[in-house]
């Protein structure tokens, strides 16, 4: 089905048709008739587990703002974004952005790294973070700061955007042909692997030192723990087994503990993904980005380059071994959890569903909230089957206008702990702390999944809203894009 053919959800007017829309699609997701404010809104409730205290149920996404240094330091723009975050009203951030482990870990030039000549900078991040959220709500209780760590892994290119300094863990048959990586091209060997997980431990004391309450090891979107995760056909220690292809979490995590004991560990993880898709051959013809299809061929089954899917038919979810992964979570003693999917690489539409497409992307092919759909169910179960875990979703920022109402109904009814906004955040932070507020909520602002938020560092600019957020909007950045993107 073409893109043009699916409602764009801003010319829904209201809940009841929001809900008829659900409907039609035969899609279930919780969205409630009004809005609850003050005391009895279920997003400013606390929640408690634990040691762990957090003052709402409002989480900020981690992003990568292709805004740092060269060296690895934060600019202008990264302090700007990170006085948006404590903005947002959110008492759990979650890493704020991927900070990189070690500069070849970088997933771009611009990319934060952790580091002895780095350290005050990030210091300085956190704390203009809690002074502007101090200012927003009055006080810093109950508010937990985390730190994402990171190594890009295939997807790393630390010296220039589109210079790959690719480190896999296998061979991917389809990522690989992608990446123009040949046949020979070098697996990350057990011993470069065991000196990342040095770095690992390195950056999470370095973290603790520096005043954050946790750090996130980070098992998404395709990046290097993510793909221990599907090391399925890799020979040796770290692949093969499951408890293999985990060995790199539960090292990390050893190391972790025995530096830094008192430091809080969460992990982001893509609960299920699916095989890389490409425009279909017509985008040739158009000029425009086509609809997304999966790139696979019959031979390639049953497939075994995957987390959370079927092998049979991967273009479809299987949370089996998702759910022994956190079980291990639960034996290891990590009881936060951020659930994604996917990856913005090769299958953005799983991860982050959206009406427009980046520049280097496809059409939907398939409504945007079938997608938020499949990550809300999925986010649904795994909490249902672990309830001591503290999860946090993601994917809502699609519903747009109608965030607040399923954010409320999703904590209300427990198919979620904590919400998480990531794009939402970079053109309207306070979008859930006014709906919770009693507070006018300011539609001019909230983000329509337009892409140039991608799109730009996929051209090698910074991230941000280059068509809501005047500090980019009239930037010499947005003339460069707009440039970029006509031609």
């Amino acid at each position: 089905m073409s893109a043009s053919l699916f409602l764009r959800l801003g010319s829904v007017k209201d809940v009841a048709r929001f809900k008829e829309h659900l409907d039609s699609l035969h899609l279930s997701i919780p969205c409630d008739d009004q809005l609850m404010s003050g005391l009895e809104s279920p997003l400013l409730r606390p929640l408690i587990n634990g040691e762990l205290k957090i003052g709402n149920r409002i989480a900020v996404q981690p992003m990568e703002g292709w805004d740092g240094t060269l060296e690895g330091n934060p600019s202008e723009s990264t302090l700007r974004r990170w006085q948006r975050f404590g903005r947002s009203g959110a008492k759990l951030i979650w890493g704020g952005e991927a900070v990189a482990v070690s500069h070849e870990g970088r997933a771009n030039p611009n990319q934060l790294v952790i580091a002895a000549h780095t350290q005050k900078g990030l210091a300085q991040l956190r704390a203009a973070l809690i002074e502007e959220h101090r200012r927003t709500t009055g006080s810093d209780d109950a508010l937990l700061i985390g730190l994402q760590l990171t190594h890009s892994g295939r997807f790393s290119h630390p010296i220039a955007y589109k210079r790959s300094e690719a480190r896999i863990v296998y061979r991917h048959p389809i990522l690989d042909r992608r990446q123009n990586l040949p046949p020979d091209y070098p697996l990350l060997t057990d011993a470069e692997i065991g000196v990342i997980i040095e770095d690992f431990h390195r950056a999470a004391e370095m973290a603790w030192n520096l005043g954050f309450d946790f750090v996130d090891i980070k098992h998404c979107h395709g990046y290097l723990a993510h793909e221990f995760l599907s090391a399925h056909t890799r020979e040796g220690c770290y692949g093969g087994s499951f408890e293999n292809r985990t060995r790199f979490l539960r090292e990390v995590v050893q190391g972790i503990r025995s530096l830094a004991p008192r430091l809080g560990i969460g992990v982001r993880l893509s609960a299920f993904d699916s095989v890389p898709f490409r425009p279909a051959p017509a985008s040739t013809l158009t000029g425009k980005p086509a609809q997304g299809v999966p790139e696979m061929l019959e031979r390639m089954l049953p497939y075994r380059w995957g987390f959370g899917v079927n092998p049979l038919n991967p273009t479809e979810a299987d949370l089996s071994e998702t759910v022994r992964f956190l079980s291990l979570l639960e034996e290891l003693g990590i009881k936060l959890v951020n659930l994604t999917a996917g990856s913005p690489y090769y299958n953005p539409h799983i991860q982050r569903p959206a009406w427009y497409p980046p520049s280097d992307g496809y059409q939907p092919p398939e409504d945007p909230l079938v997608g938020v759909a499949r990550q809300m169910d999925a986010t649904h179960r795994l909490k249902q089957q672990f309830p001591n875990l503290l999860v946090v979703g993601s994917a809502y920022s699609y519903l747009q206008e109608f965030l607040p109402y399923v954010a409320q109904a999703a904590v209300r009814q427990g198919w979620v702990d904590v919400v998480g906004l990531g794009r939402m955040v970079l053109t309207y932070p306070e979008l859930l702390w006014d709906a919770s507020h009693d507070q006018t909520i300011q539609r001019k602002r909230i983000c329509r999944t337009f892409s140039d938020c991608t799109t730009a560092p996929r051209n090698g600019l910074p991230s941000g809203c280059y068509p809501l957020d005047s500090y980019y909007r009239d930037s010499k950045m947005a003339e460069r894009l707009a440039a970029l993107k006509r031609r």
